[in-house]
């Protein structure tokens, strides 16, 4: 299973929604998992994660060392789901795949989407909120949609070995 997180810039969601999905997959020993996060533009390419963002994931005990990159073509095809953080990012997602040739066969989805409470599908972005408040409320949304799409997973895959449909 591939994941690849998208957000705007690729500062702040994305990023804190890697380093959590990593910590899951070595949590759950998940080996055949990989995940990654890209921006829609270019403005922190190569530039380390929001302070503030690194600063929320260090309190919950996880890190990232990623840097900012933008999502590429390639990325399409090489991750089972990419999954961006509101609709804005999800309409220019879409956008994007519809013009490759040939179409490609990701899941292209609201990260939020896992939680399966319309209200809660759209993870806003905290870069222009005041302090800590709206990382945390981002940062919980993300938890819990990453721990979700963990156990959707986890529970096909054994769905799958005992034989169920």
């Amino acid at each position: 299973m591939k994941v690849l997180f998208v957000c705007i810039g690729n500062t702040c969601r994305s990023p804190m929604a890697e380093a959590v999905l990593n910590h899951l997959i070595v949590k759950h020993q998940l080996e055949d998992w990989n995940t990654d996060s890209a921006g829609l533009r270019d403005w922190n390419v190569g530039i380390e994660a929001q302070g503030r963002g690194q600063q929320l994931l260090k309190q919950h005990g996880l890190k990232t060392t990623h840097l900012g990159r933008m999502i590429t073509s390639q990325d399409f095809y090489e991750f089972d789901y990419v999954l961006g953080m509101d609709n804005s990012n999800l309409s220019e997602l879409r956008q994007l795949a519809a013009r490759l040739e040939p179409p490609p066969q990701c899941k292209i989805m609201l990260l939020g989407s896992f939680l399966g409470r319309k209200e809660d599908e759209i993870i806003p972005d905290p870069y222009f909120t005041q302090g800590m408040a709206g990382f945390h409320a981002a940062y919980l949304q993300i938890q819990e949609s990453c721990e979700r799409l963990v156990q959707q997973h986890t529970k096909k895959a054994k769905d799958l070995l005992a034989g169920s449909p």
